[in-house]
């Protein structure tokens, strides 16, 4: 029962907040260049600082299990080929398809995740997740870069130092890699004995708070306000494959696979850091990134919407299993 309860408190505001949003719209407050305004900048701003934030705030990366981390990236990285392959025999739209590619291997794990963790198994699954963000979520931006360079609606010949690029110049990228820079910072002055961090420079701090606060609550009000559920219809196929390979391919084939193979190497934190990362629905981000690197944004925002509703009952069966085996 408390898991039940769990999820439906994850999920719910979720769901509250893009029916404000979708509401506002009905209501004329908002219209679809709002929408699509509002979108950029949570994109090239919001985000990013919410990112940075995520990265800054890891106590000690030194202490990482990276045969851990390198089994999260890996089923990653599987789950991306598969959801490569399959989707071709969904829809030949290349727009669509990048969409659909993305809302299947990118989860929801810097909104949900961290705090799923945390309720699974206290602040050591919440610190196990937070480090395993560092990685996981860089990594889920490069490969939504690639997948959407490459079917992406604009007609541009695909060149891969233009990948390349798209990658380095990605807003949630340097959000991460700002975090990682001022981390190598914190270590030297730590070792050369200075107290000072940029925590100390309090309006810097409270700026990028404030922008990160700000990421979550705009994104899914635009989401709301991008919803149509006329579109249902149209897409009925696309948004019940992604829907269902999120939220029951996913969690079957990466916990399933860590359980049976690594179950004895696996502390309960971990488990609880990759129920974290693959039950939670597809990540919000995606619908701005699809926005602005020419994929199916409208298929992105459906898919946000429907793998949200789903992962309750994920979460819930997921944690429930873990807890009646003993590993929670």
């Amino acid at each position: 029962m408390e898991s039940l309860v769990f999820a439906f408190g994850a999920v719910a505001p979720i769901v509250a907040m893009a029916a404000i949003g979708y509401f506002i719209k009905k209501a004329g407050m908002v219209d679809k260049n709002f929408a699509k305004a509002a979108n950029k900048v949570v994109f090239k701003v919001f985000l990013p600082a919410m990112l940075f934030l995520n990265v800054y705030k890891i106590e000690n990366i030194k202490s990482v299990d990276m045969g851990y981390v390198f089994y999260a990236l890996g089923t990653t990285f599987i789950i991306f080929l598969a959801a490569l392959i399959l989707s071709g025999f969904v829809t030949k739209d290349g727009a669509k398809r990048g969409a659909l590619i993305q809302g299947i291997f990118r989860s929801n794990y810097a909104l949900i995740g961290i705090p799923l963790a945390g309720s699974l198994f206290g602040e050591e699954g919440t610190i196990t997740a937070a480090v395993l963000s560092a990685f996981a979520i860089p990594f889920f931006n490069v490969l939504a870069v690639i997948v959407l360079s490459v079917f992406g609606s604009r007609k541009e010949k695909i060149k891969p130092a233009k990948i390349a690029a798209d990658i380095i110049k990605n807003p949630l990228i340097l959000g991460v890699a700002a975090g990682f820079a001022v981390l190598a910072v914190r270590e030297i002055f730590s070792g050369a004995g200075i107290a000072f961090r940029l925590a100390d420079i309090a309006p810097v701090m409270k700026v990028l708070e404030y922008l990160s606060s700000a990421a979550t609550p705009v994104a899914l009000i635009v989401l709301g306000a991008e919803f149509e559920f006329s579109a249902i219809a149209e897409m009925k196929k696309e948004i019940i494959f992604g829907t269902v390979m999120r939220s029951l391919a996913v969690p079957v084939l990466a916990l399933g696979t860590a359980y049976f193979i690594f179950g004895d190497e696996f502390s309960g934190a971990q488990f609880a850091a990759l129920t974290a990362l693959f039950t939670t629905p597809v990540a919000v981000s995606s619908v701005p990134m699809a926005q602005e690197m020419g994929g199916d944004a409208a298929l992105a925002g459906q898919l946000v919407v429907w793998t949200t509703v789903a992962s309750g009952i994920t979460v819930f069966i997921a944690s429930f299993i873990f807890k009646a085996i003993g590993i929670f």
